[in-house]
Formats: C-alpha cells, structure tokens, sequence
C-alpha cells in the first residue's frame, strides 16, 4: 500500500492540493489522508478509490504512472482477499469467482469471440 499511497501524495502535492483541502473535497479526515498517503492504513472503500481516480487522473502520457497505480490497486485488492480468505473462505471464494468471471466476460467482449 505504500507505493500506492506515495504516487498518491506525490500527485496530489503536483497539483498543488493541501492534505486538509483534498480530505475536505474527499470526505475523510485530514487524519486518514495522511495515514493513507503514507501507508499506515491499509483500508480504502472502492468508492473513495474511485472519487481519488477521478480528483487525481494520471497522465496518459506517463506510462509508468499509469501502470503503477493499477499495479498498486492489484495489490491491494489481493491484499483483501487473502485477508478475507483467512476470516471467511467461502466469502473469499465467492468474491474470487466473481472477479475471474468479470475479467472473463471483459476480455472475451474485447477480443470479440468464445
């Protein structure tokens, strides 16, 4: 999570956005910005990776960036499900399935056949 949370403050002090006004404009405290930023909380709700997406975009021309962000999110969502594997299986199990059937039916719609 901390590399996730290192480009996210470097992107945010990029733009020239205060830690209290983004966590304001987010809707969290000034507190869990800081601890996300800096790697010591290692929970985020999809919605607000999703508003962070939209308030921070990446730069389409910096390729690095763009892969490290999904590669960090990667992470973290195998992070959630190993977790959740050891607390409940069959929940993990379920959610695993899910997401191989998603990415399934994305890639089969982008190839074109099967």
């Amino acid at each position: 999570m901390s590399s996730f949370g290192q480009q996210l403050r470097q992107i945010r002090q990029q733009k020239g956005i205060a830690l209290n006004d983004f966590a304001k404009e987010l809707g969290v405290s000034p507190v869990y910005l800081s601890n996300l930023e800096t790697g010591k909380t290692q929970t985020i709700q999809l919605e607000l990776l999703s508003r962070l997406q939209h308030e921070l975009p990446m730069e389409a021309d910096e390729e690095d960036d763009v892969d490290d962000w999904t590669s960090a999110r990667i992470d973290r969502i195998a992070l959630m499900l190993k977790e959740l594997h050891c607390a409940d299986k069959e929940a993990a199990e379920y959610w695993m399935g899910m997401v191989e059937q998603g990415i399934e039916m994305f890639a089969i719609k982008a190839i074109g056949h099967r």
